[in-house]
């Protein structure tokens, strides 16, 4: 469980962040932040259920390559070690496995107890050059077809005030299938986005739906799972991963004085019906109850 003083740290560590990376750091949930602000202001008595979790996108001069850093906040860092992934088109496989074993072995002897983000930045810097190699995705290609690699299947929900215009839904849908992801999208308010597929393509989703004109939005949570396949097993994990066939927008029975309220009760049936009933309580604080 958090404390106060966890909260605060894991906060103030965010901050430092921002104030040196302003345009490289990607929070996945604000609402996980917010909630951690309102605990350790004393708005909140428990301490919260969700993590802090965000991504630093650094660019490594010496290489001129840019990798990525995954962050996830157990509640009780830094007492204890966070969650921390390296990824990058100039890793392979076992070049990647090696640099983030290399990396949480430091940080196991060098700064269990204390923020370290800011270490394991320097870390990476100092010792990238050491595991990586200067190909690209572009020469993965030109290999054997039968070649493995690690490949991310993501899953993003997406919490909006409201979905109202109806142009703002037309593109929801239309960008989903272009990019060959699945879901689907319940307008009204609150509004609802699931999305599944190719990582790229849900960052890319992300990244066109969060240009547009918004009272609120983020995403909520967010699944990413990486596998080991080949080129030829690669539409065929992406099946296996999704949860939804197609993407489509539901409208279920409207409720509220002013008919803006889809009837949460479906909703929560729906996504029982695909296994991610679980899902419910992260968006809306409760236990979901079929109508």
């Amino acid at each position: 469980m958090s404390s106060p003083a966890n909260a605060e740290a894991q906060v103030s560590e965010l901050e430092l962040l921002f104030s040196m990376f302003p345009n490289e750091i990607l929070v996945d949930d604000q609402l996980a932040l917010a909630d951690l602000r309102d605990y350790i202001q004393g708005k909140m008595q428990s301490s919260p259920t969700s993590r802090l979790q965000y991504t630093v996108h650094l660019h490594l001069e010496a290489l001129n390559v840019v990798c990525t850093l995954s962050c996830a906040f157990p509640p009780n860092y830094p007492t204890v070690l966070p969650e921390i992934s390296i990824r990058s088109d100039a890793l392979y496989r076992s070049q990647q496995m090696q640099i983030n074993t290399g990396l949480y072995e430091y940080l196991r002897r060098s700064c269990c107890g204390e923020i370290c983000i800011l270490n394991a930045i320097e870390w990476i810097k100092d010792h990238a050059i050491t595991y990586m190699i200067k190909e690209s995705l572009a020469d993965d290609k030109r290999q054997p077809a039968n070649i493995t690699k690690n490949v991310i299947c993501t899953r993003l929900w997406i919490y909006s005030h409201h979905i109202y215009n109806k142009e703002k839904r037309k593109n929801i849908l239309e960008w989903a299938k272009e990019l060959s992801l699945t879901g689907f999208s319940m307008p009204g308010k609150p509004g609802v986005v699931c999305v599944e597929g190719a990582h790229s393509a849900c960052e890319e989703y992300w990244a066109r739906i969060k240009r547009l004109t918004w009272k609120r939005i983020l995403i909520r949570h967010r699944e990413d799972t990486t596998m080991d396949i080949t080129n030829d097993e690669m539409t065929s994990v992406i099946q296996m991963f999704r949860k939804f066939t197609n993407f489509e927008e539901k409208i279920f029975t409207v409720r509220g004085n002013r008919s803006n309220h889809m009837d949460l009760g479906q909703l929560y049936q729906f996504l029982n019906e695909r296994d991610c009933g679980d899902i419910f309580q992260l968006y809306f604080g409760v236990e979901g109850k079929v109508s």
